[in-house]
């Protein structure tokens, strides 16, 4: 490929004049499938080399090399031809449906897999079960599909650089509507992996994994002690990763088999079905990065699968159950929480922090600017680190500033890893700052926590300037300011009440 740098763009020019096409949404998801395939197809040609009589869980009719690739001898599918093989023949097979003719008489067999097909061919299915193609125009998805054909990953040095822009295709959801979700910016990711430091032998898991920013973040960390064939065989296992939507299990599946990993332990799942208390030893892992889906709500049934007293309507809350069942003795965590979470003094958040500090040593929380997931979401979120290895004595806060000549992350100026530096300076060497006589680094003992009735909404940012946002996340903006004033009111109005002897319930009532 000759310019591997233009690859998006020309992408996006052809599919701009296809009327199926509505938005970036719609068009990296279109992407997404063809260059899962042409990927796919890339990895079956090595099998095919490093086995003895590889057999594709694909037919011959609808593998990338047997119909996608055009030789320019004019008999390559195109037009209304190519638009019925794929919607007709192409889909319908990978999704694990039989191409029968009139007669009932069987043409091609669908995919099928079971609990004996191997993690990498049973990506196939799973990864087109719910996908769609958009486009309504052959001639125009020919072309879309000779320019990703262009790819030449059996190279080496092509295929690492378009690892590179396959990273600029996921940053585009940022900006595709309710797409941003999946993605988290990846200086936050590689920090957190950085601060965790993956060891050789490790397992890691992201039980909500998106695009797979968290893990390709810990293997590009892990990579970097493989010195012989047993660290990278166990660097190739050291990853679990479920994903609950078809379009971001395809992107990471894509990207897992982009970095390397042929067999690609990421499975089409909802961590969030299955009873808590049924976790066994067996479950749990070393290592836990995690950005957990946060602002939305589960149906009602979802809550039976919890305790209780750590029964939530919030996903975020019942993530972090998952993690607390999931993580091993000694085990480390870093997971990234809104505000709402350190503040929040409902029965279910404060019952979770409970558990947190009382079963985990929750060490430091890094207070992260309210821009970071611009233009996705400007709510404000936070990094716990926290291990299974004694319960909390204290708890350390840092507030990490806006970097010099920003007011805000934006598209065009995201977050980089560099800025992370004044935080990595300090971790090692704590001390509490104060900055305009505000805390901006100190150091609470477990009873101070307490006594605040668990809301750890410290060390937070004193001076906010003005900023225009959309009518949405105003809105969201100030649900949480005010959900964290009545937090602080109802604390201190208990303090007093206790103080005085006075009980409020009598003349509520």
């Amino acid at each position: 490929m000759s310019n591997i740098s233009s690859f998006v763009k020309r992408i996006r020019d052809i599919m701009r004049n296809d009327a199926g096409i509505n938005g970036d949404a719609q068009r990296i998801e279109q992407i997404a499938w063809m260059l899962f395939l042409k990927v796919y197809d890339a990895k079956e040609a090595d099998w095919d080399i490093d086995e003895d009589n590889y057999q594709s869980i694909i037919p011959d009719q609808c593998r990338w090399c047997n119909w996608a690739v055009d030789d320019r001898s004019g008999k390559a599918m195109t037009g209304d031809t190519l638009l019925d093989f794929v919607n007709n023949t192409l889909f319908p097979v990978l999704k694990g449906q039989d191409i029968r003719d009139s007669n009932g008489n069987l043409l091609i067999g669908g995919v099928k897999i079971d609990a004996s097909t191997p993690i990498k061919k049973a990506i196939v299915q799973t990864t087109f079960q719910d996908a769609n193609n958009y486009m309504k125009d052959g001639v125009l998805l020919r072309q879309v599909i000779n320019v990703i054909d262009e790819l030449n990953l059996g190279d080496y040095e092509e295929s690492h650089a378009f690892g590179e822009i396959y990273e600029s295709i996921l940053k585009e959801l940022q900006s595709a509507g309710s797409a941003g979700e999946f993605y988290t910016p990846r200086a936050v990711t590689d920090f957190m992996a950085q601060m965790i430091d993956p060891q050789i032998g490790e397992k890691m898991a992201d039980f909500a994994c998106g695009t797979g920013g968290f893990i390709i973040s810990w293997l590009k960390q892990l990579e970097k002690k493989v010195s012989t064939v047993e660290d990278q065989s166990a660097y190739g296992n050291s990853i679990y990763g479920i994903e609950k939507k078809q379009f971001p299990y395809m992107l990471c599946i894509t990207n897992m088999l982009l970095h390397g990993l042929d067999v690609p332990k990421v499975f089409h799942d909802n961590s969030l079905t299955k009873d808590v208390l049924d976790y066994t030893d067996d479950d749990k892992v070393d290592v836990i990065l995690m950005n957990p889906p946060y602002g939305g709500s589960e149906k009602a049934e979802i809550k039976h699968h919890f305790p209780d007293d750590l029964s939530s309507s919030e996903t975020a809350d019942l993530f972090m159950s998952v993690i607390m069942f999931r993580l091993k003795k000694n085990g480390r965590c870093a997971v990234i929480l809104p505000d709402g979470f350190l503040f929040g003094t409902d029965n279910a958040k404060v019952n979770i922090k409970t558990k947190l500090m009382k079963e985990f040593n929750l060490h430091t929380i890094i207070r992260m600017p309210g821009s970071v997931f611009s233009p996705y979401t400007s709510i404000t979120t936070n990094i716990l680190f926290f291990d299974n290895t004694k319960p909390t004595e204290t708890v350390w806060f840092y507030r990490l500033d806006m970097p010099d000549g920003y007011k805000h992350f934006s598209k065009t100026k995201p977050m980089k890893l560099e800025h992370f530096d004044p935080v990595v300076e300090w971790w090692n060497d704590r001390k509490p700052i104060k900055v305009d006589d505000f805390d901006k680094a100190k150091e609470y003992t477990i009873e101070e926590i307490k006594d605040r009735n668990y809301n750890i909404d410290l060390c937070g940012f004193p001076h906010e300037e003005e900023e225009i946002l959309p009518p949405a996340d105003l809105i969201r903006q100030y649900q949480e300011k005010r959900k964290s004033l009545n937090a602080d009111i109802d604390r201190i109005l208990a303090q007093i009440t206790d103080i005085l002897g006075i009980d409020l319930t009598e003349d509520e009532a």
